[in-house]
């Protein structure tokens, strides 16, 4: 049961993370929780106060860096597409050359 639960929140929260619209909320959320005096468990516990803290950190960090990787691999990949279109517009030597006879008219 307690898997259960912390895995539904988990992808709950990478959901959020990856969807445009409540992405910034996500994380300003996150952030506030954070730095909040109210948590799960009261920072006032030394030790156990922290636990929480380090785990929704350790969250949000591992999502962000995550969709920083697919953004740059998208990015990469767009790159690369435009360039080898570019390579092939480019490529002179497949290019079937006309000739033209001129004519002078006077």
């Amino acid at each position: 049961m307690k898997q259960q639960l912390s895995g539904a929140l988990h992808n709950w929260y990478r959901k959020a993370l990856k969807h445009d619209r409540y992405r910034w909320l996500v994380i300003f959320g996150t952030l506030f929780y954070l730095v909040s005096p109210l948590d799960i468990s009261p920072d006032a516990i030394p030790l156990i106060g922290w636990i929480d803290d380090g785990i929704v950190a350790s969250l949000l960090i591992s999502e962000i860096s995550q969709l920083l990787t697919e953004a740059l691999k998208k990015r990469q990949l767009f790159n690369n597409t435009i360039k080898t279109e570019l390579e092939t517009v480019m490529d002179t030597d497949n290019v079937k050359t006309i000739n033209v006879e001129a004519v002078t008219v006077s």
